[in-house]
């Protein structure tokens, strides 16, 4: 019986890019191929849970959109709990780094590529809805060529959890202007951290 790595699975708000204020459930994955040092997840420690253990938790929140998120989701097995969800009319979305191909059950598709700590990296899902860039102080025209393979362009300042508020809100002030300066980008503010929530 396959198992899947699960960090938590929750209900809430989605606080970021184009479905910010959406309601989703969350399902956090364990394990990433890469080591971001703003991370806001331990991906090393979770749980093994059966497809029916998943599908009886994300059935009872009673919302119709789940987000696979991370780590790094695309390491698991989505085509197997991407059926099973879609026979309960549920639209499919993930967070992925971009470094290993979607599986076509997922109904959207949001790449933050971490290109911009790991130059050695390729990414390989090139194409999708949502490209969201976490700024640390790299030059956007890398981003050109994978630019056209997604509809929707975000730009979204480096928070770190350990650092000052006022430091977090320089790199505010720095998207800000960026985003001013750099058409076809949008800002993306991760709104959950403010609230509070998940």
């Amino acid at each position: 019986m396959i198992k899947y790595p699960i960090v938590e699975i929750f209900h809430s708000v989605q606080g970021e890019g184009f479905h910010a204020g959406v309601p989703h459930v969350f399902i956090r994955f364990g394990n990433c191929n890469l080591r971001c040092e703003w991370c806001d997840t331990d991906f090393l420690k979770y749980e093994e849970l059966s497809l029916d253990e998943i599908t009886k938790r994300v059935l009872s929140f009673g919302c119709k959109k789940v987000i696979f998120t991370g780590g790094e989701p695309a390491l698991q097995d989505l085509r197997t709990i991407g059926s099973r969800l879609k026979e309960f009319g549920i639209s499919l979305s993930i967070e992925t780094n971009g470094t290993i191909e979607i599986d076509p059950i997922i109904d959207w598709i949001c790449v933050s590529p971490k290109d911009q700590i790991y130059p050695n990296v390729t990414i390989k899902q090139v194409r999708g809805d949502e490209l969201k860039i976490v700024y640390c102080g790299q030059d956007l025209s890398m981003y050109d060529e994978l630019k056209s393979g997604f509809t929707h362009h975000y730009i979204q300042p480096l928070y770190l959890e350990n650092e000052s508020i006022e430091s977090n809100g320089i790199s505010f002030q720095i998207v800000e202007d960026i985003v001013k300066k750099s058409p076809g980008w949008r800002l993306s503010l991760q709104t959950h951290k403010w609230m509070g929530v998940l």
